[in-house]
């Protein structure tokens, strides 16, 4: 634990309150994220988990309290997002979000186009050092979402999401639908980014696998706080629902299998 507060934080919210038709999700909610982390985020079923990220990104403005990421409110960057901070960080949600009616070459230069206004030898270029980066063949650039299986799509996703060599990756159920070997070797995948480009994560996953393999602390959502620590830290957390995610059935068995 020792050193964090000397640590460059990267995303810091504070105070965060969120409600939906009356209904509290986060009442009063902290949190940093730390540089060249990954950070894990966790919680029941509507305990917020994307709304959570939503608010961070500027999708989603809170009740109450304030968000900063590299140091700025992100709200305000959504209209005019080129040269600001939402240039510093990319977005795989969920099932990947790609575009059907484009290739994958072209739902990678989405951003570079939009934004950085390059050329088109230049966005084939970098598209093709994003597919390499991901683990995808060059001739995937010319396949449709479609023609891809899950583990594919959610692989060109992520080269999307890497399009424009951000510092900050935000990830929404990165292996959900995927089956075993798949969520495994993105698991080894995102963490083998993280080191090479110096990363920071911030990935929402019920996936405990995927906690164990990539995470460096996790966010936990419940009761609509948020309590955050290392895995064994959480472990000896008194919450019954922490207790029942982590040393429950499913939660030993992950577990055992990261010191097998």
């Amino acid at each position: 634990m020792g050193g964090r507060g000397e640590r460059e934080v990267v995303i810091r919210v504070r105070g965060v309150v969120n409600a939906f038709a009356g209904q509290v999700i986060h009442d009063g909610i902290d949190l940093d994220v730390y540089r060249g982390e990954v950070l894990g985020v966790v919680g029941g079923s509507g305990a917020g988990k994307s709304v959570l990220l939503r608010t961070i990104i500027g999708l989603n403005k809170p009740k109450e309290g304030t968000v900063e990421v590299f140091g700025e409110d992100p709200a305000p960057h959504r209209e005019r997002p080129e040269n600001s901070v939402q240039m510093r960080w990319g977005v795989l949600f969920q099932e990947g979000a790609l575009f059907s009616s484009q290739t994958v070459a072209e739902n990678i230069q989405v951003p570079l186009r939009e934004y950085l206004k390059m050329d088109q030898e230049l966005m084939n270029e970098i598209t093709s050092m994003k597919l390499s980066m991901v683990g995808l063949p060059d001739n995937a650039a010319r396949k449709y979402p479609s023609e891809l299986s899950g583990g594919m799509k959610k692989r060109a996703g992520l080269a999307r999401a890497l399009a424009a060599d951000p510092e900050l990756v935000f990830l929404d159920e990165p292996t959900a639908g995927l089956d075993p070997i798949s969520a495994n070797q993105f698991d080894v995948l995102v963490k083998d980014l993280q080191k090479s480009l110096g990363l920071t994560v911030f990935m929402v996953t019920h996936d405990l696998d995927t906690l164990r393999a990539t995470t460096d602390r996790i966010a936990v959502l419940v009761n609509k706080k948020i309590k955050v620590g290392t895995i064994d830290e959480l472990t000896r957390d008194p919450d019954p629902w922490i207790q029942e995610y982590f040393s429950g059935p499913r939660g030993r068995a992950a577990i055992a299998g990261g010191e097998a």
